[in-house]
């Protein structure tokens, strides 16, 4: 007989808007899955620059979601709410949550859990479901990014990027990638970018001319916005596609429509947030059939680059900040 679950969890709370130091552990109510939904023992949480968004005031939770950052779990069902029926008590799973993610228990939608992995265990498990949701949603979904087509990944050594590099190479696509120092360089190029380039010391709009000999990328992956709108745009193949997830750069830019026209260019944006549970657990099975078998067959790996006690989220915060990780920070509870 399984122990009896506590009223109240450690959770990190945002105490008010600003720096890491506003994230706070404190006990909460222990929540309640509701109809559709399970809860789940956290044993590892995702650390995601939404999660920094939210902290500063610029990325508010969307209705109904917890006030609790965290958009990524991994841990074991402990308790089951009405009409689930594909999922059983002591399942370990992984999951795309809308909030809660720092804090021992969460509540998850049931269609967007998958089960953890053949060959990883649930700490590497957590890695995998924002960047995995993201990049099958906007690359291959959104963007129709198919084999023999060549990419262009935009922070290739971040979470999203390395994701993105792996899932790209297992399907057939040539991938080019810009990164912030020659570690992180050769960290894409181990991972099987075809190209990884500096933006510090090199134009990545002339280093992508100079690889494609001036033919350009079918696709683009953008976390940065900003001016670089113009030059991603100015890169890309006639009816190439351009998918922004990210404004680290800026939220305004200006451009010459005239380009999208000539070569009829498609200029897309989404995040995954505030989507219905519906849309979530399509992606979800989507990921299930294409991806999770080339997880368990090792060619696509979650890279981590550190972990950190839940109490200590304020630290994993800072170094994402400081921006010298490769892959993914994750808080273990």
């Amino acid at each position: 007989m399984s122990d009896p679950l506590p009223q109240t969890m450690s959770a990190i709370e945002i105490a008010e808007f600003g720096g890491p130091e506003v994230l706070r552990p404190a006990q909460r109510p222990l929540p309640e899955p509701g109809a559709g939904e399970f809860l789940v023992r956290v044993a590892a949480a995702g650390v995601n620059r939404p999660d920094i968004m939210q902290r500063q005031g610029a990325y508010p939770p969307p209705p109904g979601a917890p006030d609790i950052p965290g958009l990524e779990i991994a841990g074991t069902i402990v308790a089951l709410g009405q009409d689930v029926s594909e999922w059983s008590l002591g399942d370990e799973i992984c999951a795309l949550v809308a909030g809660g993610g720092y804090a021992q228990f969460a509540v998850v939608p049931a269609p967007q859990a998958l089960p953890v992995p053949a060959g990883l265990d649930m700490v590497s498990a957590a890695a995998l479901p924002e960047t995995m949701f993201t990049v099958w949603s906007n690359l291959f979904d959104r963007a129709r990014l198919t084999v023999g087509e060549v990419v262009l990944i935009h922070g290739g050594s971040s979470g999203i990027g390395t994701t993105a590099i792996q899932l790209a190479k297992a399907f057939g696509i040539t991938v080019l990638t810009t990164v912030g120092n020659e570690q992180k360089a050769a960290a894409c190029l181990e991972l099987g970018a075809d190209l990884a380039i500096n933006y510090r010391q090199q134009d990545f709009v002339e280093s992508v001319r100079q690889f494609t000999h001036n033919a350009g990328v079918d696709v683009i992956l953008d976390m940065i916005g900003g001016d670089y709108l113009e030059r991603n745009l100015s890169i890309l193949k006639t009816e190439g596609r351009l998918a922004i997830i990210a404004l680290m750069g800026g939220a305004e830019a200006q451009i010459d429509l005239r380009q999208l026209l000539v070569r009829r260019l498609t200029v897309g944006g989404s995040t995954l947030r505030p989507r219905s549970v519906a849309e979530k657990g399509v992606i979800a099975a989507a990921l299930r059939d294409q991806v999770w078998p080339l997880i368990a067959a090792g060619r696509v790996r979650p890279v981590i680059h550190g972990t950190f006690p839940l109490a200590q989220a304020a630290q994993a915060h800072r170094v994402m900040e400081a921006s010298t990780h490769i892959g993914k920070l994750l808080l273990l509870t």
